[in-house]
């Protein structure tokens, strides 16, 4: 018995199979031996070093060839390559929203449309932090493949206390299921099998295991030292009530989300449930000089933990709050994250641009654009260390600093092209022209010019 679908049929050929692939992924990474010269550009390459000027790329499929090496220029034009001219413009390597949710509730239109949007504003990775993991595995194995335009997409899946499971966004992403009894959103006690749970949590494709909320200091270090052992991340928010945010720190988690929830290192009682958190001492700590944080982010800095601030987000139109006890509290948590995102900074904790919300349908830019300026204009960060925190810092929470966030010859062809400086002017972000994501090009003229599906 012959496999007719392991190859072309009698009546197909192999020209047709291309074309038939390229309909079905239709944003596909180039093939390898596909050369592009991109020149004359100024580079912001994330590593740290100042911005060069007259720098020429040499892209191969997916990958970087060459970076401002003029006698490989040469061989990959004599090769054939295709050249593009970007004199004037700015690359920077393709940015990093490292706190999304894509599917709570699961939508598939209305997530492809914020794909699409990301990548054409030149995202090209997101954290997917915790969602219906049904869904994002597939939009992460189409945005791969090329079937949707979109980032790369690197996702978590939830461990947290039984107490966490009556949360309404936990029946939204396993509708046909239980919260907390499947394997990307379980409950985890002292009774737990802990090395089948995280096994479970592998078997989603998930990059990091999620630590959320009710669980103590104990379970927490248990989960993190069993994820590790199986060669996963964690990522944790930064208070998980009980367990402090210097108990996660404690336990050698990966990266911690919200900094605002790093206020509850100096709360003034004991941390009980996700559901009753104990008032801070805001007046203390908005100065920004907390002694209780100093210890902490110092830890943090020394065990390398990646801190995504989301600082904006208490910011946002979508947090800002409709009556007067809501805007307060946004305008006080607001203050807070001012105040400990800049404290951080200073103490050399390395920052991942999350946003944990996205702006409205028909807005543009997405919510990273946003956070960015506001980590430059309120928080008072210069902007090349922002720019670092959204590309390099970004990948490194992603667990992918060694394929992307920076622009190096080996390292995937992920980059984004301004027309104007976002070292000079954050909001130059609004200025891009084209996004280049494994070596495919997402110009910003074809988001404009081509309207996305309706979304219900």
């Amino acid at each position: 018995m012959t496999n007719e679908s392991s190859g072309p049929t009698a009546h197909q050929t192999s020209g047709e199979v291309n074309e038939s692939s390229a309909r079905r992924n239709p944003f596909a990474p180039p093939e390898a031996g596909q050369l592009v010269v991109y020149r004359g550009l100024t580079l912001f390459d994330g590593t740290g070093s100042a911005p060069r000027p007259a720098v020429s790329l040499v892209v191969e499929g997916p990958v970087i060839r060459s970076v401002a090496d003029e006698t490989d220029v040469a061989a990959a034009l004599a090769e054939g390559a295709e050249l593009v001219d970007l004199t004037g413009h700015f690359v920077t390597p393709g940015l990093v929203d490292a706190h999304q949710h894509l599917a709570t509730p699961p939508d598939r239109p209305a997530a492809e449309a914020i794909l699409r949007r990301l990548v054409h504003s030149g995202v090209t990775a997101v954290r997917d932090m915790a969602d219906d993991l049904r869904q994002i595995g597939d939009l992460a194995r189409a945005a791969l493949v090329g079937e949707i335009a979109a980032p790369d997409i690197h996702y978590a899946a939830l461990m947290a206390g039984p107490g966490f499971f009556d949360d309404p966004r936990t029946h939204q992403v396993t509708q046909g299921a239980v919260p907390g009894h499947v394997p990307w959103m379980q409950a985890v006690t002292d009774t737990t099998d802990l090395p089948l749970a995280v096994a479970m949590a592998r078997g989603t494709y998930a990059s990091a295991v999620k630590v959320y909320a009710d669980l103590d200091a104990g379970l927490v270090a248990a989960i993190t030292a069993e994820a590790h052992r199986q060669g996963i991340a964690v990522w944790a928010h930064a208070a998980v009530f009980p367990a402090t945010p210097g108990e996660v720190v404690a336990a050698g988690v990966d990266t911690v989300s919200h900094v605002t929830l790093l206020a509850h290192e100096a709360a003034e009682e004991p941390l009980t449930s996700y559901k009753d958190k104990p008032s801070v001492d805001h007046e203390s700590l908005v100065t920004g000089e907390d002694d209780r944080l100093a210890a902490l982010f110092a830890r943090m800095r020394e065990q390398d933990v990646v801190l995504d601030a989301t600082a904006g987000m208490w910011a946002s139109e979508e947090l800002a709050g409709d009556d007067p006890e809501s805007t307060e509290r946004a305008r006080r948590q607001t203050e807070l994250a001012i105040a400990l995102t800049a404290q951080a900074h200073r103490a050399g904790v390395a920052l991942a641009t999350g946003t944990d919300y996205e702006t409205a349908p028909g807005e543009p830019f997405p919510a990273l654009y946003k956070e960015l300026a506001f980590l430059v204009k309120r928080c008072g960060i210069p902007a090349p260390d922002v720019l670092r925190s959204a590309t390099l810092v970004g990948a490194r929470s992603a667990g992918t600093a060694h394929l992307t966030g920076s622009v190096e010859p080996g390292k995937l062809a992920d980059f984004a092209v301004f027309a104007q400086d976002p070292l000079a002017d954050i909001d130059h972000l609004r200025t891009i022209t084209l996004t280049v994501k494994r070596g495919r090009r997402f110009p910003r003229a074809a988001y404009a010019a081509t309207p996305p599906r309706e979304t219900r």
